[in-house]
């Protein structure tokens, strides 16, 4: 039975939940998700957030109250290649104003009952700062659970040696079908005091903790989710998509252009790829050079997100001379779109993606196949599991070379050799579309999250 709202009264006063996301848009976006969803259940919402310019927009999210968290970083801090590095100082610069706003919300709110922190799990001195008030601490893992596991795997895998191997290529044996430059960390950073501290940090706050909740689903990961449910000693809530659960939020902090829906109106259906890199990664020029004419000579209809500082140096991006006399009346570049209302539309045939866990999701849950361009981080997984687990994608190499950029949008979204790609996906969002119903294992979860809550 679905549990319903609970009403306050003097014995029963409301229920609040202090909210901590990761300063990133991939963290961010599940965060908010997850807020929509229990608020709707009857909780109030406290979301704390740092200095960030991805900081959600509070007149976004007039139901939720936002606290802002002091962090001590710049923009330009927020910018550097090593974002282990910044999370690392956000745990030591957060630690006390987080704990000082805590203290002052609870004596504001002391009529309500404050059931539980829920915290991204990059922030593990939140769960401190929870121990010290007698609040149960839920974790956001914001990754997949092939990704964690990946994760959670390399001390083992870099003391074994394969951070010394140097072909690419070959496989990892302790985790198919992962291949070495599949693993979620450059190599530069394995051995670093920073990573092995941070690791250290997030795996004794994890354990402690009450909970860990995951934007993912079994049908997708449910080998990954029985492995991590065997070796935690806490209990695993696998409640993905999270965005199916929040229709129509309002999203992060950089204006989106819904002209892209009126263009996509025009379209014909399963016509257009849409193509979009996330908001963090960065390409050289030649990249960006190879995958205009690379769109340009594949003939297919695209949508292309293109924001300011996608290319490394520019902050302005200038299109190649002569792709827009190419791609007159089949192409619409854009700074920022709604990628879920894209991800939806029906004239949006295939995703080129950086496979960030969010995209990914959004992906498999509106069934759009993917041709898979990772960069950094757990995103090499992703795009390994989409390929060659789920398979409803195609990788691209590393090195963009435009006829192969061609070649690969063509096979995803109009060859015959994709049409199985094509079919899987839209196999794998109706899996999706019925976990969510009742008696499905997203529901199921979901609900056993909020018992969980309401039992502290």
């Amino acid at each position: 039975m679905t549990p319903t709202t609970e009403p306050q009264t003097q014995s029963n006063p409301r229920r609040r939940l202090l909210l901590f996301p990761a300063p990133f848009h991939g963290h961010i976006n599940p965060m908010l998700h997850l807020a929509t969803f229990l608020h709707a259940k009857g909780f109030s919402i406290t979301i704390f957030h740092t200095n960030h310019p991805t900081s959600p927009n509070p007149t976004d999210h007039a139901n939720f109250t936002f606290v802002p968290i002091s962090d001590g970083l710049t923009h330009e801090n927020f910018s550097a290649n090593d974002m282990l590095e910044v999370v690392a100082v956000l745990n030591t610069n957060c630690r006390g104003p987080f704990h000082d706003r805590v203290a002052e919300i609870m004596s504001e709110k002391a009529d309500e009952r404050f059931s539980c922190m829920i915290t991204d799990v990059l922030f593990p001195f939140t769960q401190d700062v929870a121990a010290h008030f007698k609040i149960p601490r839920i974790l956001l893992r914001s990754s997949g659970a092939a990704a964690t596991i990946a994760i959670y795997s390399l001390g083992l895998l870099g003391a074994k040696g394969y951070f010394q191997i140097q072909d690419g290529e070959a496989p990892v044996h302790e985790l198919p079908p992962l291949r070495v430059k599949d693993l979620p960390v450059p190599s530069w950073t394995i051995n670093s005091d920073t990573f092995l501290q941070l690791g250290r940090d997030i795996y004794n706050a994890t354990i402690s903790s009450s909970g860990i909740i995951y934007n993912t689903l079994e049908d997708l990961e449910g080998a990954e989710l029985a492995k991590l449910n065997h070796d935690s000693p806490i209990p695993l809530f696998a409640i993905g998509p999270l965005y199916k659960q929040s229709v129509g939020l309002a999203l992060g902090s950089w204006k989106q252009d819904h002209s892209s829906m009126v263009w996509l109106d025009k379209q014909a259906p399963g016509s257009v790829i849409y193509v979009s890199l996330g908001s963090i990664a960065a390409i050289d020029k030649t990249q960006f050079v190879e995958m205009a004419w690379g769109l340009a000579n594949s003939n297919i209809h695209f949508l292309w997100v293109v924001r300011p500082g996608s290319v490394h140096g520019s902050e302005r991006v200038e299109l190649p001379e002569g792709f827009e006399d190419k791609t007159s009346g089949r192409g619409l570049v854009l700074k920022w779109v709604p990628q879920i209302e894209v991800l939806a539309h029906p004239a949006v045939g295939g995703f080129w993606t950086h496979c960030g866990w969010n995209s990914t999701m959004e992906s498999v849950g509106e069934g759009v196949p993917m041709l898979c361009w990772p960069c950094f981080w757990d995103q090499k997984v992703n795009a390994r599991y989409v390929t060659h687990v789920w398979e409803v994608g195609v990788e691209l190499d590393s090195v963009l070379e435009r006829g192969e950029v061609e070649r690969a949008i063509k096979l995803l979204m109009v060859d015959e050799e994709g049409a199985e790609i094509r079919k899987k996906a839209k196999e794998l969002k109706e899996s999706t579309e019925l976990a969510g119903r009742e008696g499905g294992s997203s529901f199921t979860a979901l609900y056993s999250l909020i018992e969980l809550i309401r039992s502290t």
